[in-house]
């Protein structure tokens, strides 16, 4: 453990709440990585006049979301594909023809997709790709890919796991 070296890294950003119907509102978010806690993310997601709602997520799940579709359950995160879906080529010459399909493609404006469940209720999220990939690699600056271990004090998340009696 690294315990002098402790980091924090905070962004704040804004989420475009996506409504059934299609309409889009803003809201302000907050993320927070610290070495403490090094396999998770803090969001705080302002929700205007009633207050703000914390969730916590895996480092990890963000960023396996930025490349491809990662979650199952309460938390997905994954690129925001092109509207299109499947792109069809097809090629012909006297001598035949062939037909390819080619898997979706990211978005060319290089968003991403987020979707939170909970008991009482969903929400799905378009975020600027880029302001995440930014988030994700400062995170990696304080604690490298791989050594969260280093950074956890085993002792002490026993200790407090034990003292709520799960």
């Amino acid at each position: 453990m690294m315990a002098n070296d402790h980091g924090t890294v905070l962004a704040t950003m804004t989420f475009n709440l996506v409504a059934p119907a299609g309409a889009i509102a803003p809201v302000g978010v907050e993320l927070r990585y610290d070495s403490r806690n090094p396999y998770e993310i803090a969001m705080k997601l302002n929700v205007g006049t009633d207050g703000q709602v914390d969730w916590v997520i895996a480092r990890d799940l963000l960023a396996d979301g930025l490349i491809a579709e990662a979650g199952e359950g309460d938390v997905r995160i994954r690129p925001r594909l092109d509207s299109s879906g499947v792109v069809v080529i097809e090629l012909s010459s006297p001598s035949g023809q062939a037909s390819f399909e080619v898997r979706p493609r990211l978005d060319a404006s290089g968003v991403v997709v987020i979707e939170l469940s909970s008991p009482s209720g969903q929400a799905s999220f378009e975020v600027d790709a880029d302001q995440l990939v930014d988030f994700v690699n400062d995170t990696y600056d304080v604690v490298a890919p791989g050594d969260e271990h280093r950074w956890m004090n085993v002792d002490e998340v026993l200790s407090r796991l034990l003292s709520h009696n799960l």
